[in-house]
C-alpha cells in the first residue's frame, strides 16, 4: 500500500517563500527546505521532482504572491498606477530578496517582463486609455508616460532593494509621483483640473 503524503505542495512553496524573502533565493535548496518545514527530502523530491523544478514552481508562486500584494481596488486608473507603483516600491524596501528574485534576474524563468512590452499588454493598453481620458492626452502619450514612470521607478526600487539608495517611504513616494507628473506634463496632460 501507498504511503500517504502529508506534507502538500502549497506547505512546502509558503515555506520556500518565507526563505526566500527571509534569507534570499541561495539559501533555498531540497536540504535546507526539508530543514525548515521538519521533514525529510522526500515529500519535496515527490512533489518536484528535483531543484529545477522546484525553483521553477518557486518563482511562479513568487510571482502570483507579488501579484496579490500589488492589485488595487481603486477604479482610478492614475490611481491603480500608483498603487501598484507603491506595491513595487514597498517590496523593494520591505522584502529586498522578493524584489531582486522577481526583477533583478534571479528568478529562472528569466526577466518578468520586456521593456518593449510595458505599454502594448492588455492591462496597461486600459490604464492607458483611463489615464488619457482624465488628463485629455492620447493614449500613446499616457504609455509613455506609463513606461517612463515604470522605469523611474525600476530604478529607485532597484537602488533601495540592493542597499544603495535608502529613504522613508513617503519620501521615495512622493520623488516617484512628481516624476510621473513630470512626464504627463512633457506629454501636455495634467492631472489637476
Amino acid at each position: 500500500m501507498a504511503r500517504k503524503v502529508t506534507i502538500s505542495k502549497d506547505i512546502i512553496l509558503d515555506a520556500a517563500l518565507k526563505m526566500l524573502i527571509r534569507d534570499g533565493y541561495s539559501s533555498v535548496n531540497i536540504k535546507t527546505l526539508a530543514e525548515e518545514i521538519g521533514c525529510s527530502t522526500q515529500p519535496i523530491v515527490w512533489h518536484f521532482e528535483n531543484m529545477d523544478g522546484l525553483r521553477k514552481a518557486l518563482a511562479v508562486y513568487a510571482s502570483e504572491y507579488a501579484s496579490s500584494k500589488s492589485s488595487s481596488k481603486k477604479q482610478n486608473p492614475a490611481e491603480v498606477f500608483e498603487d501598484m507603483g507603491g506595491a513595487y516600491v514597498r517590496m523593494a524596501m520591505k522584502e529586498p530578496n522578493l524584489f531582486r528574485f522577481l526583477y533583478l534576474g534571479e528568478s529562472p524563468l528569466g526577466k518578468p517582463y520586456d521593456l518593449k512590452d510595458i505599454s502594448k499588454n492588455k492591462e496597461t493598453e486600459k490604464m492607458a486609455a483611463g489615464i488619457a481620458s482624465i488628463t485629455g492626452i492620447s493614449v500613446e502619450a499616457a504609455a509613455r508616460c506609463i513606461r517612463n514612470t515604470v522605469i523611474y521607478s525600476h530604478g529607485i526600487a532597484t537602488m533601495i532593494a540592493t542597499g544603495v539608495y535608502k529613504a522613508p517611504e513617503k519620501k521615495i513616494m512622493a520623488m516617484i509621483k512628481e516624476a510621473s507628473e513630470s512626464f504627463l506634463l512633457k506629454e501636455g496632460g495634467s492631472l489637476h483640473e
